[in-house]
């Protein structure tokens, strides 16, 4: 008797232990966020954000309103987790280049940073919809904090590479330097052509480096 209570308490602890797979319902809770993702991206891309509702996104993610609002309880919930996804997509990518990348000063670092952020938003109009203005303040809050996607990249390479130590001035220079950017590039993209908005780039990487940088 005593083998088979064992037994028996094996398979329950084996039963209450926690696969790694991920069930049937959560497979389909995940697919149908993707769906609510794709839909709500496609639109941005297309449509003027103050014409899409989160009726227009259920429809095109071919659900009810009732089945999209079990996920998201409304629009501005929906272009949060957006752009949340796409800093977190640009961090990840950005990381993933460092180690082929040689920086010999901190301009460079903040030029290439720069760089890659001006193509990313190139190439996802869905991004470049929603980055300036859009977010709510507090996602926005989160996503400029000097440990956050761009700040936290700038931050790591001057504390690593330039041996910053003073961090609670650093952190301030950092909010000031992400604020500051955040308008320039609202500002480059509300330009008429691609070399206007080159130019304005160009002012954004000489004003913060020298900001950041100079002794």
């Amino acid at each position: 008797m005593g083998g088979m209570a064992k037994t028996e308490e094996a398979h329950t602890r084996a039963a209450k232990r926690p696969s790694g797979r991920r069930s049937p319902v959560q497979e389909r809770s995940q697919d149908t966020v993707q769906r609510i993702f794709r839909a709500a991206s496609g639109l941005l891309s297309s449509a003027p954000i103050d014409d899409i509702t989160t009726s227009r996104i259920a429809h095109a993610a071919g659900l009810s309103i009732g089945a999209l609002y079990r996920f998201f309880p409304d629009k501005q919930s929906i272009i949060d987790a957006i752009a949340v996804r796409h800093m977190d997509e640009f961090r990840a990518e950005f990381e993933s280049r460092l180690a082929s990348l040689n920086f010999s000063d901190g301009p460079a670092f903040l030029s290439t940073v720069i760089d890659a952020f001006v193509a990313f938003l190139e190439s996802r109009p869905d991004f470049r919809a929603i980055a300036f203005g859009q977010i709510s303040a507090a996602t926005r809050q989160r996503q400029t904090d000097p440990n956050a996607t761009g700040g936290g990249l700038v931050k790591r390479f001057m504390i690593e590479s330039l041996g910053m130590n003073d961090l609670a001035s650093l952190d301030l220079k950092l909010r000031v330097a992400i604020e500051t950017g955040e308008r320039l590039f609202a500002y480059a993209f509300e330009q008429p052509d691609a070399a206007s908005r080159a130019a304005v780039i160009a002012e954004l990487k000489r004003l913060l480096s020298s900001y950041l940088f100079s002794s």
